[in-house]
């Protein structure tokens, strides 16, 4: 079981303390099953646009340079050939889809795993809410410098989307907003800490004990 201070939207200490179980959302920790999450999300936003011509698709006769035999010259073929300049690709590049998907469950397990290491070492900082009238990005920017976060990757995680947050936050470099409901083993471990509210905490929870990925 683990302890953590909760802190007010200004990153001032609130006084209340907040104990999480890693072991609700994973009795252990898989890094081989990260590692294929991680590599399948970052795999599916390829986009896979890559083409280069063939010797079928330059520009150039297909008649011989010159013929084969009395010449004194190595044998060539035309001048479309991979080993002349402006010649095809032995190999051409074609657009290709580098997308898939690992089973669900699979995926709903790296999310807890993924959740579960940032309770266990420490990288978890929890806040009472975060609300925002107008979009400001000073006030974020001054909560996360006070907590000790404001130099390094950061993911602030909150119940539900909020235009004017989302506003706030995406001036700042190396900081992202993300839902509870979208978070998936790569959000989570490819940022450094995770500051997320309270109300995510729960959504996140229950939305675990469903299943859903």
């Amino acid at each position: 079981m683990a302890s953590f201070v909760v802190y007010d939207q200004s990153g001032q200490p609130t006084g209340e303390q907040c104990a999480i179980d890693p072991a609700e959302f994973a009795a252990e920790i898989s890094d081989r099953l990260l590692h294929e999450a991680v590599v399948m999300y970052d795999s599916n936003r390829r986009l896979g646009t890559f083409k280069s011509k063939s010797r079928a698709e330059v520009s150039g006769c297909s008649k011989k340079l010159f013929k084969q035999k009395g010449t004194g010259n190595a044998r060539m073929g035309n001048k479309r050939t991979p080993i002349r300049r402006g010649g095809g690709h032995c190999f051409a590049k074609r657009p290709r889809d580098f997308s898939y998907r690992l089973p669900r469950k699979a995926l709903r397990r790296a999310a807890a795993m993924a959740f579960a290491s940032k309770v266990r070492d420490g990288e978890l900082f929890v806040l009472k809410s975060l609300v925002a009238t107008e979009p400001k990005t000073r006030p974020i920017a001054d909560m996360l410098k006070k907590i000790g976060v404001g130099e390094s990757s950061v993911v602030i995680g909150v119940a539900e989307p909020n235009a004017n947050v989302w506003k706030s936050c995406r001036n700042l470099e190396s900081c992202s907003l993300v839902p509870a409901a979208e978070w998936n083993a790569a959000t989570l471990l490819q940022n450094r800490y995770l500051v997320v509210t309270v109300d995510a905490i729960e959504r996140f929870r229950a939305r675990f004990a469903k299943g859903a990925v």
